[in-house]
């Protein structure tokens, strides 16, 4: 789902101008960026949690050339899904 698809079924289910809606999405969606920015974890209950981890400095090769490439530490962002999210996909599955 993309954000204009988000924005639309908020808007068709409140009864709610788009651009409002717009407007609300962006600032949740900053909220959350400057979180995770500053370490800390979002959690949106029945939903999941958001947290960064430092993914450690290491080397690969790079599969077109052969060549060993060294990459930087840095964070990545880990989504942990809620059990009632894990539920309704294992019965999806069935």
């Amino acid at each position: 789902m993309l954000k204009k698809e988000l924005v639309d079924q908020i808007s068709n289910d409140l009864s709610i101008h788009k651009q409002d809606i717009a407007v609300a999405v962006d600032i949740i969606l900053d909220s959350m960026t400057e979180a995770l920015v500053n370490d800390r974890r979002v959690e949106l209950r029945g939903f999941g949690s958001f947290s960064t981890r430092k993914r450690k400095a290491r080397q690969t090769k790079n599969p077109r050339t052969g060549i060993v490439m060294d990459i930087d530490e840095r964070k990545t962002i880990h989504f942990t899904m809620s059990k009632s999210i894990k539920d309704a996909l294992i019965t999806e599955k069935e």
